[in-house]
């Protein structure tokens, strides 16, 4: 059994934000391929911390969400 990870310190908001800004730095071009792989890199990594809130308020809506049951 896994242990759940812990939630990310960054908020939705700032990881979306930075996610926008390496990849308008990406499409601008003229980076090193190494400076090209640490930003991709980055950008995969807050892909994921967006990906965690969206989750989770996924999760929240559907426990808030009313049940035919009853």
């Amino acid at each position: 059994m896994s242990t759940p990870e812990p939630a990310p310190t960054q908020s939705y908001e700032q990881a979306r934000e930075e996610l926008a800004d390496v990849v308008r730095k990406l499409e601008g071009g003229g980076l090193t391929l190494e400076e090209s792989l640490a930003l991709w890199e980055r950008g995969e990594e807050l892909a994921g911390v967006c990906q965690h809130w969206l989750d989770e308020a996924r999760e929240r809506l559907q426990r808030a969400a009313p049940t035919d049951e009853g």
